[in-house]
């Protein structure tokens, strides 16, 4: 094993993408994953994005879970939630992402479990928080891009909210889940101590509104979308896509008489600011005339030699054959026992001495009960025969 997160045991009690994104990354850090599904597995292993499995497979579940070990139990036995506790007693975290109060009610919450090992940290994440109006409210990442305005800020004027085509929500409570048990467990090299550490969908979203929400909380105006696809409703002239002979060019924050000259357009000699708010949607609309008689390859020779900001827009195709995401190696492959060859995004925290790797595919359901059982609880086989067949494991 590599990575800076070595020696450290991490108990997974998450399903979906919220909890396993932040687990995925404590185990590509290094740290040992102990999945625990229900008997019928995480539910991303009978969901996947549009519907492709590989070799029986869920994408889905293969995106999120690897370096991890897995175990079934069934936490509605009373033997199941012993064997949780026994793994609990030698974990450094225990992750969670239930509805609140399931884990309390299932008798392994955090009271009971820091008495059991008061150098635990325990981290849970919900969709609103663990009290509030809310508290009891279903948590799902439209859901939660709904409640923080997101879609309000996205799209044409006039048109209908639009909700961004990726998981915001669960990706940002999944960084704020790894920082925050990070912190803990800095604070308890120093005080020999673990804590409770909360994370929800809902605040981890609003991070994202930092700019926004402190210009409208301190007298600004509400957001005025564009009419002409600047994408940013608080954002002004030249910023945005262009739509060029072959493609789209995004351009940021330029010079609007520099931007112009290079795109042939004139009228614009005079004014200097990167930023242009009035008239931006006619002066946006003017200077897309310039760009549709050229490629985007021949735009970004001409713009880039000028230090204009601008990149070019990329499909996901682009994205896997761009030469800077080879070079940052964002795209790895590892083999899994039925799937075969599953090719991923890579770590994109690099370490010197530490490197972060894939160890271990995405586990198959329960494949490492047996193991898990002997080496945390040092179970015989004829224990472990008798939990199988009381249906512990399912």
């Amino acid at each position: 094993m590599s990575g800076p997160l070595q020696g450290v045991v991490i108990l997974d009690f998450t399903q979906l993408v919220q909890g396993p994104f932040a687990t995925q990354i404590f185990g590509d850090m290094g740290a040992d994953i102990i999945k625990v599904e229900p008997v019928k597995g995480d539910w991303t292993r009978h969901f996947a994005l549009n519907n492709l499995y590989v070799n029986g497979e869920s994408v889905s579940f293969l995106g999120f879970n690897r370096n991890k070990r897995s175990i079934t139990l069934d936490l509605k036995k009373p033997e199941g939630v012993e064997v949780a506790k026994t793994l609990a007693r030698k974990a450094d975290v225990v992750v969670e992402n239930f509805r609140p109060g399931v884990m309390d009610r299932l008798g392994i919450g955090y009271e009971v479990l820091a008495d059991l090992n008061p150098r635990l940290i325990y981290c849970a994440s919900s969709g609103y928080g663990q009290t509030g109006p809310y508290v009891t409210r279903p948590g799902q990442d439209l859901l939660i891009q709904a409640m923080t305005a997101i879609p309000t800020l996205t799209g044409p004027d006039g048109g209908e909210p639009i909700v961004p085509g990726v998981s915001l929500a669960d990706l940002s409570a999944g960084l704020h889940i790894v920082y925050g048990v990070l912190a803990a467990l800095y604070h308890r090299e120093q005080t020999g101590f673990g804590q409770r550490v909360d994370v929800n969908l809902f605040s981890s979203l609003l991070t994202f509104l930092t700019q926004e929400m402190s210009l409208f909380l301190n007298g600004g105006p509400g957001p005025q979308r564009s009419s002409s696809g600047i994408p940013n409703p608080y954002t002004g002239a030249p910023y945005g896509l262009y739509k060029t002979s072959d493609g789209y060019i995004a351009v940021g924050m330029n010079p609007l008489n520099k931007f112009a000259s290079l795109a042939g357009i004139s009228g614009y000699e005079d004014i200097s600011s990167n930023n242009v708010m009035e008239n931006r949607d006619a002066i946006r609309a003017d200077l897309a005339r310039g760009f549709v008689h050229k490629t985007t390859a021949e735009w970004l020779e001409i713009l880039l030699k000028a230090d204009i900001w601008c990149a070019p827009l990329l499909t996901l195709e682009g994205v896997e054959h761009d030469p800077q995401v080879a070079a940052n190696e964002m795209i790895v492959a590892y083999e899994h026992p039925t799937a075969g060859t599953i090719r991923g995004m890579g770590m994109p925290v690099k370490f010197s001495d530490t490197p972060a790797q894939v160890t271990r595919p995405a586990p198959l359901k329960g494949e490492h009960t047996a193991e898990l059982l002997v080496e945390f609880g040092g179970y015989s086989p004829d224990e472990i025969a008798q939990l199988r067949a009381d249906g512990v494991f399912g």
